[in-house]
Parts: C-alpha cells; sequence; structure tokens
C-alpha cells in the first residue's frame, strides 16, 4: 500500500513539473505539411553537357523517383526546340531539364518563345527568361533547373535568376551532378576522348554514385561551331 501511494504521489508531482508546450494547429499543420512534402518530394536526376574537340553532347538519365520508390526508368528529360520552319538538327536547341517535370515544361514553353522573340540568340534567350522567372509572381514558385545548348554556347538557367556559362565547357545539374560534373572534368583531358565519350563515362560514374541516377541515357549531339557575335 505503501508503495502505491508513493508511486502516485511521484507521477503527480513529476506531471506538474514537466514543461507543458502546447500542441497548436499551427504546429500540427506544419508537421504534417512537412511529412506530406518528404513523403512525396522526387528526387531528382542527372542532366550532363559537354563541349570538346568541334563537338556537343548533352546526356541525361530516365530516372523517375519518388521518395524510396522508382516511378519510371526511362523518362525523356533532353528535348530539342527547332525554329519555327528549321528542320535541320544543328541549328536546333538542345535542352534538359532537373526538377519536377510540369515546373520544367512550362520553363521549356516560355523558353521556346523567347527563341522565336529573339531567332539566333540563345543567350539573351535565356537572360530573357531567367528575368521572367525571378520577377514573375507565378514563375518564381517554379522548381527546376535548365540546361540549353546550341551550336555556339552552353548555359545554365536556374530559378535564382542566373544565367551561367562554365569556362571549361562542361555543365550538370540534377542530383547526380557533383559526381558527373567531377568526373567530366577531369576527363576533359583526355586528348583520345571526345565530347560523347567524356560525357558517357562521367554519367556512368554518376549513376554508380547517385541512387537517383540510373543509366538509361538519352544524349544529343551538335557541331561546336565557337561563338559567334550578333549584333543587337
Amino acid at each position: 500500500m505503501q508503495v502505491n501511494t508513493f508511486l502516485r504521489c511521484a507521477t503527480s508531482r513529476l506531471a506538474r513539473e514537466a514543461p507543458r508546450f502546447p500542441i497548436t494547429s499551427a504546429a500540427v499543420a506544419s508537421y504534417h505539411s512537412s511529412a506530406v512534402r518528404s513523403a512525396n518530394e522526387y528526387h531528382g536526376t542527372t542532366i550532363l553537357c559537354v563541349r570538346k574537340k568541334g563537338k556537343v553532347c548533352m546526356m541525361g538519365d530516365g530516372m523517375v523517383s519518388m521518395g524510396s520508390m522508382t516511378i519510371k526508368p526511362n523518362a525523356t528529360k533532353i528535348r530539342r526546340i527547332l525554329p519555327k520552319g528549321v528542320t535541320d538538327p544543328q541549328k536546333g536547341t538542345i535542352v534538359g531539364f532537373a526538377g519536377a517535370t510540369a515546373d520544367a515544361f512550362t520553363l521549356l514553353e516560355r523558353l521556346e518563345g523567347k527563341l522565336d522573340e529573339f531567332p539566333g540568340q540563345l543567350s539573351r534567350s535565356c537572360v530573357e527568361l531567367a528575368k521572367g522567372w525571378r520577377t514573375d509572381k507565378y514563375l518564381r514558385r517554379l522548381e527546376a533547373s535548365l540546361i540549353v545548348a546550341d551550336e555556339s554556347v552552353s548555359l545554365e538557367i536556374t530559378g535564382n535568376g542566373d544565367v551561367l556559362e562554365m569556362s571549361d565547357g562542361v555543365i550538370s545539374v540534377g542530383s547526380g551532378s557533383p559526381y558527373a560534373l567531377a568526373a567530366a572534368r577531369a576527363l576533359m583531358s583526355v586528348e583520345e576522348m571526345d565530347a560523347e565519350e567524356v560525357a558517357a563515362k562521367a554519367m556512368d560514374v554518376a549513376s554508380d554514385m547517385c541512387v537517383y541516377t540510373n543509366k538509361e541515357f538519352l544524349t544529343f549531339t551538335l557541331d561546336d561551331v565557337g561563338k559567334v557575335d550578333i549584333d543587337e
């Protein structure tokens, strides 16, 4: 009897002295939204673009995953955009994306519109897209990264308003991009390897290291003619 009385008193005292943290509806909503967002988060991909020895090669894997589950192994994450009335693939623009698919396609449509507005001026088209992406109330919510390349230049476009051109001819985005970028830069000094061989080997390394990148690679190539000055 004395033991039971002691335990009841100790439990009551602990309950009175324990700090109280009220659970508000906002806290519950925050936890719920975080849990849902974590469960449904689409993990990325790896897109790599290499310019070397007169060639431009863009390569991407096909894996789409949600959480720990693979949704699709052979998605198409690279597109070729051709100007109106043009059928020559060499005159087109190659675009690769990583991130939410719907967001990426929205940006692709915007980019295609800018390319029609400024034909043959990829850099200016990308700057105009980045300006809208950064300042537009709707577009700023889009979560994706783009790599674009034509016969003259390769660029990365981000939602922060950045339009980046790498000095070494190698650009990569996506979850496996650090591995692909490092491998490609290391292989750029191998004289015997062309752009497609460098990209293939670097993507193979990335797919071995990144669990969200597989070996279902899609490749687009262009001839590199170097930078062309255009009077605007």
